[in-house]
C-alpha cells in the first residue's frame, strides 16, 4: 500500500475516534459543537474521483452515525460536503492543472485562501447538520446560532491542526 492511503486511513479513523469520544461530548456555550470529522474531507487530494469522494463521505458520516446515535444526519451532510468541495475549493483557488492532485492545507493554497475554504466548508456542513437536526423552521434563529458557533468552533480547532501539521 502507498505510504499517503495508509495514513488518509489513519486520518480517518482517528478522526471519527476522536469525535465520538471528545468532541460529541464537547459543548460550549450550550450551542457550539467541534465538527473535526469533516478535517479527512477538507484533507483529501483533488485528483480523487467524484464517486470515490462521495463513497468516502458517506462512510465518514456513517462511521460518526454509528458511533454518536445520530441516525443518517452526518452521513447525508458528509455526501452532501463532498459533492461541494471541489467547486467550493476552486472559488478560492485558480482552475490549474498543478493544482489537480495537491491536498488542501495552508501549505498548499495559503492561509487566507484556506482559512476561507476551511471556513465555507465548515459552515455548509453546520448549516446542513442542523437544518436537517432540527426538522423544523420555527426556531431558525436558534438553527443560525447554534450553526455559526459551531463553524467558528470547527474553523478554529481544524485550522490549529493544519498549522501543526504545515512545516516551513
Amino acid at each position: 500500500m502507498n505510504k499517503s492511503v495508509i495514513s488518509y486511513i489513519l486520518l480517518f479513523v482517528i478522526l471519527v475516534l476522536v469525535q465520538a469520544v471528545l468532541f460529541n461530548h464537547i459543548v460550549l456555550f450550550n450551542s457550539a459543537v467541534c465538527l473535526i470529522f469533516i478535517y479527512f474531507l477538507i484533507k483529501l487530494p483533488l485528483d480523487i474521483s467524484q464517486n470515490f469522494l462521495l463513497t468516502l463521505g458517506f462512510l465518514l458520516g456513517l462511521s460518526v452515525d454509528v458511533l454518536s446515535d445520530t441516525p443518517g444526519l452526518n452521513a447525508l451532510c458528509c455526501t452532501i460536503l463532498a459533492s461541494l468541495k471541489k467547486p467550493v475549493f476552486y472559488a478560492y483557488e485558480q482552475h490549474d492543472d498543478q493544482k489537480r492532485s495537491i491536498s488542501p492545507s495552508i501549505g498548499t493554497m495559503g492561509f487566507f485562501n484556506f482559512s476561507k475554504y476551511v471556513f465555507s466548508l465548515s459552515a455548509i456542513y453546520a448549516l446542513l447538520a442542523f437544518f436537517v437536526e432540527f426538522v423544523n423552521f420555527i426556531d431558525v434563529v436558534q438553527i443560525l446560532i447554534k450553526a455559526g458557533t459551531s463553524t467558528a468552533f470547527t474553523f478554529i480547532v481544524i485550522l490549529a491542526i493544519d498549522s501543526l501539521i504545515y512545516k516551513n
